[in-house]
């Protein structure tokens, strides 16, 4: 059967289907480890990218690291996520300007790092303090609702947009300790419940927000990355290789093809998902 020319109109080469020109993208927890790789696979695709975080000084960091590599379509904005009026302040902003915002990237969360911690020792699961709980859910949770009713009712109007929201493996499987374990198997760090427990419930709210917009021609999607090899000790990096089926912990920039890909046209069929960049840590 012979193709009708509409068909033909909608096809493009694979290259142009992951080009971002003039998009305007915002990207939550952009002075963070992953964050500034968000941004980077942003901008190197043309997307004009709005940089937030609540740390200012880390996230001008963020933009002059990308204006350095020549992309100067970036610019940096201090926001506090959970508080609605920032958000929807940001948001009235960038429409002032641009006129529309078409990607958002939900990466802002609290997360309790293996390099850097407090000299207090592992805090187990009984012991866990409920000002950490609730702190925790706020920014993980609370913040990526806030940005999803903002940003998602701008979306809505246009009929058109992508949301991702960075999950973890950890929202799809509990935790392993024994990788905080030291050499003699001392335990160094016990993983969080509620860092597990809202990275689970931001691939909750991703599909319900995947079939909520989805009429309206919003994309919803999650990105589920595994860990990300930086100044961990020795010891850490091996437990973790020695669980992964590659071997080894990702690199920081090995994620910006999957964030390009969903926020592109090259992921147009794709809503409700969760894109998982592991090296197989949850095939185990």
């Amino acid at each position: 059967m012979m193709e009708s020319q509409a068909d033909h109109r909608s096809w493009s080469p694979a290259g142009h289907q992951f080009d971002l020109t003039g998009i305007v993208a915002v990207v939550t927890g952009a002075g963070g480890l992953l964050g500034r790789e968000h941004c980077i696979a942003l901008a190197e695709s043309r997307a004009r990218v709005i940089a937030v975080d609540l740390d200012s000084a880390a996230c001008e960091a963020t933009v002059e690291q990308i204006r350095a590599a020549g992309y100067l379509s970036v610019e940096a904005r201090r926001v506090d996520i959970t508080a609605r009026s920032e958000v929807t302040q940001l948001c009235e902003d960038l429409v002032t300007r641009f006129g529309y915002v078409g990607v958002l990237v939900n990466n802002a969360a609290l997360n309790d790092k293996v390099e850097g911690r407090a000299p207090r020792g592992p805090v187990a699961f009984e012991n866990f303090p409920l000002s950490e709980w609730q702190r925790t859910i706020d920014v993980n949770l609370t913040g990526m609702f806030l940005c999803c009713q903002v940003f998602g009712a701008l979306m809505e109007q246009a009929s058109r947009g992508s949301i991702i929201n960075i999950s973890s493996t950890y929202g799809m499987v509990g935790p392993d300790q024994r990788i905080y374990q030291d050499e003699l198997g001392r335990q160094t760090l016990i993983k969080s419940p509620a860092y597990a427990v809202t990275k689970a419930g931001v691939l909750g709210l991703t599909r319900y927000l995947a079939a909520y917009y989805g009429p309206h021609g919003v994309r919803v999607n999650a990105l589920s990355p595994g860990g990300v090899q930086t100044s961990q000790d020795a010891q850490f990096v091996k437990n973790y290789a020695s669980r992964t089926p590659l071997g080894r912990m990702a690199r920081p920039d090995e994620y910006r093809g999957a964030i390009v890909y969903l926020a592109s046209n090259a992921s147009s069929y794709v809503t409700g998902a969760n894109i998982v960049v592991d090296g197989g840590w949850t095939a185990w």
